[in-house]
């Protein structure tokens, strides 16, 4: 029985009809034509940039200006958007070859099953062999995904109640906003085995961050900085942001989308307040531009000059669709107009690599780590991840 349940509540969370099924919102047929359209210019793309891939690597990013790629091993945190957004595009396309890339290049990732020195295993584990144990259920993806949410877990303090991040000097325990991306493939495991203990450490560490990670106006901190030791607060700061009280538009992303999640995991109230107090922060903010593609950072000091993220816009766009399902009609509305705005955006010329061009990557004008000056104005695998997943939402709506 476990089984079977467990394997609902996935294919629910693969298809968005939970969403999907408490929203009257109509979308639009303009965009859902573009839509169609862009699954087969980015499944174009994606074969495009196979081609340019060392056979045990993964794309990373790609400079328009040099004609270069930047690389990484399957250790890297963006490893899993690869494969990931390989498998949504076959799931849309049926495009057989997509989906013989994506088989071979999580063999090459499943040796990170075991790795405990980083924090984003949902983010490569789940992102990847979840999306793939979706189309194919197999018990090999399944202990994949059950030895990636073990060694998830050996990061997790009982002191801190939380999840280590990064690893600090003594007495240091760095956990950044980030990680609430990764709870996922913790509430799965519990839904995978009965074992209760993977989602209680997700619900501590979304607990925790809730409350130590927000100021009052709602914006987040990058990274909190407990003691290891008596788990209190040290520092709080903005690590790739413009500064440590600036609003880094992307940590906003990942806090809304986390929240929602949560909320899906656990159909805890406060979680969906809390996704909805982040809507409102960002929603609200003066500087949140007209076309929703917001600035790298709300409180960049060159805005309006400043350089868009399309990556923080195709987050937001997919966890707004979500958490348009969850919320009373005007909220609901305000949520789903926001997400379609942000899609035709970044459906357009200025945002959408023209065919052929951008290394294979889908999306243009993403910003990395503007303070350490990389991946600036550039392609990336999560932007490309997540405007995929928010089109595949959008037209969830419609079905």
């Amino acid at each position: 029985m476990m089984k079977i349940i467990s394997g609902l509540l996935l294919m629910i969370c693969f298809s968005f009809v939970t969403a999907r099924a408490q929203n009257n919102n109509k979308p639009g047929k303009a965009l859902l034509k573009i839509i169609d359209r862009n699954f087969t210019d980015a499944a174009a793309q994606y074969k495009l940039l196979a081609k340019n891939l060392p056979a045990d690597k993964f794309p990373k990013t790609y400079f328009p200006t040099t004609g270069k790629y930047e690389f990484s091993n399957s250790g890297w945190w963006c490893s899993g958007f690869y494969p990931g957004t390989l498998l949504y595009l076959y799931r849309q396309t049926k495009d057989t070859a997509l989906y013989n890339e994506a088989m071979r290049i999580l063999d090459v990732l499943k040796k990170e099953q075991f790795n405990k020195s980083t924090h984003d295993l949902g983010f490569m584990m789940y992102c990847s062999f979840g999306n793939a144990n979706l189309i194919d259920p197999s018990p090999a993806y399944k202990e994949i995904l059950l030895n990636s949410a073990r060694s998830l877990s050996t990061r997790f303090s009982p002191t801190v109640g939380c999840i280590k991040s990064w690893d600090g000097k003594p007495n240091e325990y760095l956990v950044i906003i980030d990680n609430m991306m990764n709870l996922k493939l913790l509430f799965w495991a519990t839904q995978a085995t009965g074992d209760s203990s993977f989602y209680k450490i997700a619900v501590s560490h979304a607990n925790t961050t809730m409350k130590n990670h927000f100021r009052a106006d709602n914006s987040s901190y990058h990274v909190l900085n407990y003691n290891a030791t008596t788990g209190e607060v040290q520092q709080k700061k903005t690590a790739q942001g413009f500064a440590d009280e600036s609003a880094w538009a992307r940590g906003q992303a990942w806090g809304l989308y986390g929240y929602t999640e949560a909320y899906r995991e656990t159909k805890d109230k406060k979680y969906l307040d809390q996704a909805n107090k982040i809507a409102a922060f960002i929603l609200s903010h003066p500087n949140f531009p007209k076309d929703k593609i917001a600035y790298w950072d709300f409180n960049a000091p060159d805005i309006p000059n400043a350089l868009r993220d399309a990556s923080a816009a195709a987050i937001m766009a997919s966890a707004l669709l979500e958490l348009s399902g969850y919320v009373n009609k005007k909220l609901s509305k305000k949520y789903f107009a926001t997400a379609e705005t942000i899609l035709k955006n970044l459906s357009s010329a200025k945002y959408k690599a023209a065919a052929g061009t951008n290394g294979g990557f889908i999306l243009q004008h993403g910003v990395g780590h503007m303070p350490n000056k990389t991946e600036i104005d550039v392609p990336l695998t999560y932007g490309d991840y997540y405007f995929v997943e928010a089109m595949i939402r959008y037209k969830n709506y419609h079905q």
